[in-house]
């Protein structure tokens, strides 16, 4: 029986997604209290009160700090002040998508034209999708999760190790292409 890399891997993906959401939504713990010099005194009960009273000094007012002290406004600028333009903000694409791009260059360069040279490459391309995809969330990281699946199926076929032809996988995995392509926005 072999283990389905493909679920185990959504399977993670899932638990990360839990453990994150609920890290998220857990109140932070309150930060830890000085200890207190109060002292806390009862007095004589009263006769309209049975229970005790108890007393806490007032707490100390703060003290203003030096760098709390009025700010100073702005020297004026003897010279005419020029507009800053800003860099053009790179776009960041989402996790993984970068990691399965190289995993997929670095197939193409090796895949050579032999059937155990493809499978080698194919097995290779696998397992740096693998990693790839644990940088990935939410449809691109299913994505990327089905071409591993996709080329460790592409291997198999390739080794002998189950029937079929190559072809049909490798259809599969340029429509999974064109998808990431477009979820990772890379024309």
């Amino acid at each position: 029986m072999r283990p389905n890399w493909a679920a185990m891997s959504a399977l993670a993906g899932a638990v990360a997604a839990v453990v994150a959401l609920v890290a998220y939504l857990m109140p932070p713990a309150p930060p830890p209290q000085p200890p207190s010099d109060a002292v806390v005194t009862t007095s004589a009960p009263r006769p309209s009160s049975p229970d005790p009273v108890t007393t806490r000094p007032a707490p100390p007012a703060p003290r203003p700090s030096p760098e709390s002290s009025t700010p100073q406004p702005p020297a004026p600028s003897p010279t005419r002040a020029v507009p800053v333009v800003s860099p053009l903000v790179s776009t960041v694409r989402p996790g993984g998508c970068d990691e399965t791009a190289t995993a997929l260059t670095a197939y193409r360069q090796n895949a050579g034209t032999t059937r155990s040279s493809q499978a080698a490459a194919a097995r290779q391309t696998y397992l740096d999708l693998m990693g790839a995809v644990l940088d990935a969330q939410g449809a691109v990281g299913a994505t990327i999760s089905r071409l591993a699946a996709e080329f460790q199926e592409l291997n198999f076929r390739l080794t002998g190790m189950t029937g079929g032809d190559p072809n049909q996988v490798i259809a599969d995995i340029n429509t999974d292409l064109a998808e990431l392509k477009r979820l990772c926005g890379s024309g």
